[in-house]
């Protein structure tokens, strides 16, 4: 007995020593790609601008400059007026600063980011490790399913649904997310499926490890790179859809500041009164431009390709 003890006590050290030099291993690839990420200037830039959108859109009560003007608010006297002190970027058609509803617009845009990654991504990651993992009818029927939702353009399809539902932010975000994890189901039983047949995977197995911890703890910190990169180019994805359903009213519904819904209401007052139009535009410009020199870079620091 004391010897199947010490046997015993060896191979708990031995499996602890081992998890330590891979924990190891793991933070010095991290510290590597921070160095080569902060190497990279238009990487920082991107991670610069969506800091600073992110904490604009968090102290959004406590910056901008007519925070009542995010809701129902009118003040038409000052309708239509240009960039000025009082109002950097001027006044829409009934008064509001659009500096501030820019600030708080971008609230509602980084929150469809949040919910429909947040669903997506989680989704269509356990969905790809089963497929890539199990392999066989699993497989088949999972990816079957995937390849029917991706024939489905998500525009056509958070149109179709936004226009059976009702009109709403929530619905929305539900209907973009309804397609969102697709891609990623695809991008990790592809990754899965290579990493399937893997040593370590092997030992893990005959190890007697489960297949739920095989594919948790020992495949998907291997995906863990293409999964942030594909989630970073996402959000510039979302926001776009997100704002192009404003922008036709079946998305952010008025007086809720939607970055599409004030573009749409703009351009009926072009081009004399462009600053109504063109700031809000310019606002979607900066912050999806910012996730994709984010995403251009981390996708360049963890050297993975990933298409869409």
């Amino acid at each position: 007995m004391s010897t199947e003890t010490a046997d015993t006590g060896a191979e708990a050290t031995s499996g602890s020593v081992l998890d330590a030099v891979v924990s190891e291993q793991r933070r010095e690839l991290w510290a590597r790609a921070w160095k080569r990420f902060i190497s990279r200037p238009m990487s920082v830039v991107g991670l610069a601008i969506i800091i600073v959108v992110v904490a604009s859109a968090i102290l959004a009560p406590y910056i901008a400059p007519y925070p009542q003007h995010a809701g129902k608010f009118t003040d038409f006297a000052n309708a239509l007026q240009g960039p000025s002190v009082a109002h950097p970027l001027g006044t829409d058609h009934i008064g509001r600063d659009i500096l501030s509803r820019i600030l708080f617009g971008y609230r509602l845009s980084l929150m469809m980011v949040a919910v429909v990654l947040g669903f997506g991504v989680p989704v269509g990651v356990v969905l790809g490790l089963v497929a890539g993992y199990y392999g066989g009818w699993v497989e088949t029927i999972i990816m079957r399913m995937t390849d029917t939702a991706l024939a489905l353009p998500p525009l056509v399809m958070a149109l179709a649904i936004t226009s059976a539902l009702q009109p709403t932010l929530w619905n929305a975000m539900l209907a973009i997310a309804a397609l969102w994890w697709t891609w990623h189901t695809r991008l990790v039983q592809s990754i899965v499926s290579s990493e399937r047949n893997e040593e370590y995977v092997q030992a893990a197995e005959l190890s007697g490890a489960g297949p739920v911890h095989i594919m948790f703890r020992e495949i998907l910190p291997n995906t863990l790179s293409p999964i942030l990169v594909k989630v970073t180019l996402d959000a510039g994805f979302v926001i776009l859809i997100g704002a192009g359903l404003s922008f036709i009213g079946v998305g952010v519904q008025p007086p809720r500041p939607g970055l599409g819904t004030m573009v749409s209401q703009g351009t009926g007052y072009l081009p004399d009164s462009w600053w109504f139009a063109v700031f809000p535009g310019l606002a979607i410009f900066v912050l999806v431009m910012g996730f994709n020199m984010l995403g251009d870079g981390l996708r360049d620091v963890f050297d993975v390709e990933v298409n869409r």
